[in-house]
């Protein structure tokens, strides 16, 4: 029987993207690369436990959920979490940032300064600019001012990103057009926070970062995974979680990677991808829209 993995998500180093394994491994992935795995037979999705421990009871998860946590661990990993406004007295500087992933798919949000870029990458932001720093309530308040005054969302959902990257302006200074629009509106506000000190515009663009030049169409997205199914592909995109494969059929089709997790995972033993796949409204006619 073929040694299983069970694979911990996707990770943004300097490098570029990696695949992140149980017990620390790690696969960096490089366009061209071909990425093959096979669904255990008889497997069964388990939850991936929180904070760094081990589900008490490896509950079984649904296959579609994205974060592979049972309803009590998803409690625990989220009872200290910035994303989920549980932390108030966290005494790292944070910065606000404006992100775009798309013509009129803007957000802004927060993340610790320490953390650089990263969760801009972690989201598959195209292209971002910073616009202050300060206490962490103080950048929340900017985030929050910004929503109110000028309607700026602070998620964009992940289907709605995927389906317009193959289809992004050409140059750099037309991808950052709408962030610099959305910059000057948000310093030209009233009530920022004392506290936090304002950014100059300067636009960080990753579509080389990403490979999304000449990105091929993608005509839908893995839906989930199912025991004895596979995945293969041809890697030439990564962008936040998601990879975009090119089949061996020539079809490209893009594989969130959290759906990977909680899985017993083995050496592919066909080319093909034979687990659901959601086609996206926009792909050619014809397509099939279920198991490829």
């Amino acid at each position: 029987m073929a040694q299983a993995w069970k694979c911990a998500g996707l990770r943004w180093s300097a490098g570029g993207p990696e695949l992140v394994w149980d017990g620390g491994r790690r696969s960096a992935l490089t366009w061209g690369k071909r990425v093959a795995f096979g669904v255990a037979e008889g497997g069964v999705r388990t939850c991936v436990g929180a904070r760094g421990h081990a589900c008490p009871v490896r509950a079984a998860v649904p296959a579609r959920s994205t974060g592979a946590r049972c309803e009590e661990c998803a409690r625990l990993d989220r009872a200290h979490s910035v994303a989920a406004d549980t932390i108030a007295d966290d005494p790292r500087p944070y910065r606000v940032y404006l992100a775009w992933f798309g013509p009129g798919m803007l957000k802004v949000g927060i993340t610790a300064e320490e953390r650089g870029s990263a969760r801009l990458l972690e989201q598959g932001a195209v292209c971002f600019s910073w616009l202050g720093v300060g206490p962490l309530m103080a950048a929340r308040r900017t985030e929050e001012l910004l929503r109110a005054a000028l309607g700026v969302p602070d998620r964009i959902p992940y289907a709605e990103k995927r389906v317009v990257r193959a289809a992004l302006p050409g140059t750099e200074a037309e991808r950052a057009a709408e962030i610099a629009e959305l910059h000057a509106r948000a310093v030209a506000l009233g009530g920022w926070p004392e506290s936090l000190t304002p950014a100059p515009l300067q636009t960080v663009d990753h579509v080389r970062v990403f490979g999304l030049a000449e990105l091929p169409t993608a005509v839908g997205a893995v839906g989930e995974l199912v025991a004895g199914g596979a995945v293969s592909g041809r890697l030439v995109a990564a962008a936040g979680p998601d990879l975009h494969l090119v089949t061996g059929g020539g079809d490209t089709v893009v594989l969130d990677t959290r759906l990977m997790t909680g899985w017993e995972l083995v050496p592919a033993g066909s080319e093909e991808v034979s687990v659901p796949v959601r086609q996206f409204k926009a792909a050619p006619p014809g397509v099939q829209s279920g198991l490829f």
